[in-house]
């Protein structure tokens, strides 16, 4: 008996925004082109797409917004939105104040709009059902917003005007998340700003914000911890190696080096096979170096360290994922600056 071929996945990551991409799409020429063009009703395509492309959000958590959806709490101008799709608006995210404005003046077109057709305004029921981006098909009572697929085919005729490749709105919540990534973001934080985001695509936005990675991977060797500057590159050369010239530097790197635990050790007389002056005391010798895997394993650890530190039901526990991961038992004042959390645990330097 044969089972059914399944056939390929039909489930396709979608990439971030290029440079030129993301310039021509924020630009705020094209924006208003945008809205003059395929928004004659003002219905608030513009605003969808920035709040899309400034907080990360869905395109159907936008668009599904009520109309007192902001608001100042402690000054700080707040957006409330459905992250649960199930119709709860309890998640509050922090929005800058031109955001914060934009979308005030859409509130306010949209309770004019319904005084011009009711000749009063709503009350606070109504208020509490109305969408600030209404459709303008049968909705006299402004509850019904526009639907994704206007907004979709909207935002598709507006890109292929403006010559661009083939791009969607959801593409602004994967640029979010990379370059959040890139600038030191934890995917721990990710989540919990962006909400909801699958191991499947936290694992695509670490593919592609991977800059970190590759200067730790270019680097052949990083001074250890027991140097005057721990975490500098040995060898910075970038340029891409012929065969041969890989071959060369292995040889080259065998007869300089004796593997250690964690790194290599180039105190010459220990490479060529006598007994380590210093008992094996590795990580306060500045004959120990890093390779580029090395680093990057313990940066792993670094992170993860952070992230259960954060998760951490009490105060006491938090305290000790805290101390693994800035050791206080490391020589040089600058170590913990490259590497917090390369010595958190004594069982594998045992």
């Amino acid at each position: 008996m044969r089972f059914p071929l399944g056939g390929p996945d039909p489930k396709a990551s979608r990439n971030p925004f290029s440079d030129d991409v993301a310039k021509a799409l924020a630009d705020d020429t094209n924006l208003q082109a945008f809205a003059e063009t395929y928004d004659p009703y003002d219905r608030g395509l513009r605003d969808v797409w920035e709040i899309i492309v400034v907080t990360g959000r869905r395109c159907s958590e936008v668009l599904k917004l009520r109309l007192d959806c902001v608001g100042r709490y402690g000054q700080l101008p707040m957006l409330w939105h459905d992250q649960t799709k199930v119709g709860n608006y309890n998640q509050g995210i922090r929005i800058p104040e031109p955001l914060f404005e934009r979308i005030e003046e859409r509130r306010a077109k949209t309770l004019v709009r319904f005084e011009r057709r009711h000749g009063r305004l709503p009350t606070i029921e109504e208020r509490s059902v109305m969408a600030p981006f209404p459709s303008n098909v049968r909705n006299r009572a402004e509850t019904r917003s526009i639907s994704y697929g206007f907004f979709s085919h909207s935002f598709k005729c507006w890109v292929d005007g403006l010559a661009l490749p083939s791009a969607v709105p959801h593409q602004a919540r994967h640029t979010l998340a990379t370059n959040l990534l890139r600038t030191g973001a934890s995917l721990a934080h990710i989540r919990r700003y962006l909400g909801q985001v699958s191991d499947r695509m936290a694992e695509h936005y670490t593919k592609v914000a991977h800059s970190d990675l590759e200067e730790i991977l270019q680097c052949v060797w990083v001074a250890g911890p027991g140097a005057a500057h721990p975490g500098e590159p040995l060898s910075g050369e970038t340029t891409p190696l012929t065969r041969e010239q890989a071959m060369a530097m292995a040889v080259d790197l065998s007869r300089r080096s004796a593997p250690a635990e964690g790194g290599f050790c180039t105190f010459q007389p220990v490479v060529n096979g006598a007994a380590c002056p210093w008992n094996l005391n590795c990580h306060n010798c500045d004959k120990f170096v890093l390779s580029g895997a090395d680093l990057l394993y313990w940066r792993r650890k670094q992170e993860q360290w952070r992230s259960i530190a954060e998760r951490a039901p009490d105060e006491t526990r938090r305290t000790t994922c805290t101390k693994y991961s800035n050791p206080p038992r490391v020589r040089s004042p600058d170590w913990n600056e490259h590497w917090p959390g390369l010595v958190y645990s004594t069982k594998r330097f045992a």
